[in-house]
């Protein structure tokens, strides 16, 4: 069921059912009259007591049982329908992009040189308000973060979950997986935790605002391997310009350089972009870009959660069928108390 309506609705199943309702009619116009019943003679020996005093008969209702019957018929043809009660559509997760985010969290993303609105804030922190909009907007496609200082980990594996990879992105703190910057083990291990996944869309978002300083493997040679498994990489440069001065003793002071010519060379062997990005602005433009570059399924499909609700009139209708046989029975038995009170006690 695609959900092409929208808002809870009831609908029958099988509505070809409800064809069976005049049935009962059909075969009374189809089938012969039935005989009328004929009264056996109950011969007593004294007629003459029974015929003194016989009190008048009450009359007994007879269109009742005929009226419940039918009520009962109907319930059940609509039972057979199969009432169902449709929910509120739900999307269903779409075959999208497999994308790994990894966010640098060296001593540096400390550095205050980005704003928002008018409050100046650390490279994280503009980082986390920007990706966390972008992570968002992914839908269809299976996010994961990774995490990188010193040390690469999996914060998040591949998941449709969004909502569970912006939280933790935005518990992410500095300095939590070493303050040096291992931007080769990063990528290996997004590599690593994409080429084993079906999808042939593998893309890694890395954002950094430094150089490779540790880490087992050069960021090129990662490149090399994340080419070969087919990962596209697109690399983040986060942070102003340097600005160089001199200090109180006359030495050069100025912010980490962005080792540009690495994360340029790493996205052009993959087939990505480098960006830069030197205020939240143009870190909002470039996953803008990302968002035309990487776009997410576009067809929404969605499925209504059903109820089964047959069970409501079938179990009117077995209720008022017991009703209708109860009330036969209790007819006779009546009849039968009715008969033993007129009958003398030898007789009995």
């Amino acid at each position: 069921m695609d959900g092409l309506m929208s808002g809870a609705a009831f609908a029958f199943a099988w509505p070809w059912m409800l064809l069976a309702l005049p049935l009962p009619w059909l075969l009374r116009l189809v089938l012969p009259r039935a005989e009328p019943a004929r009264m056996s003679a109950l011969r007593v020996p004294f007629y003459r007591l029974l015929s003194v005093e016989q009190p008048e008969a009450a009359p007994v209702p007879r269109r009742w049982p005929l009226l419940l019957a039918l009520l009962a018929w109907l319930l059940l043809v609509l039972a057979a329908a199969r009432p169902q009660w449709l929910g509120e559509p739900v999307p269903l997760p779409m075959a999208g992009r497999d994308l790994m985010l990894a966010v640098d969290l060296s001593g540096s993303m400390t550095e205050e040189d980005m704003v928002i609105g008018t409050r100046v804030v650390d490279r994280l922190t503009a980082v986390k308000a920007v990706a966390g909009d972008f992570i968002e907007r992914r839908e269809g496609d299976r996010v994961g973060l990774i995490l990188f200082g010193e040390q690469a980990y999996v914060q998040t594996p591949l998941t449709f979950d969004r909502a569970t990879a912006r939280t933790l992105l935005f518990e992410a703190v500095v300095g939590l997986a070493g303050r040096a910057t291992a931007i080769g083990d990063a990528i290996g291990l997004a590599v690593k935790r994409l080429r084993d996944q079906p999808n042939e869309e593998r893309v890694l978002v890395l954002l950094t605002d430094g150089a490779n300083t540790a880490g087992s493997i050069a960021p090129l040679k990662a490149a090399e391997l994340a080419d070969e498994a087919g990962v596209r990489i697109y690399t983040i440069g986060v942070g102003a310009d340097p600005r160089a001065g001199l200090g109180a003793f006359g030495l050069s002071i100025g912010r980490n350089a962005i080792d540009e010519a690495t994360l340029s060379a790493i996205a052009e062997q993959t087939g990505g972009r480098y960006f830069r990005a030197r205020d939240v602005r143009e870190l909002q433009g470039i996953y803008g870009l990302l968002d035309e570059l990487e776009p997410a399924e576009s067809d929404r499909q969605t499925v209504r959660p059903v109820a089964e609700r047959f069970a409501w009139p079938l179990s009117v209708a077995l209720l008022l069928s017991a009703l209708v046989a109860a009330g036969r029975v209790g007819l006779i038995e009546r009849a039968r108390d009715e008969l033993r009170r007129l009958l003398p006690a030898s007789a009995r």
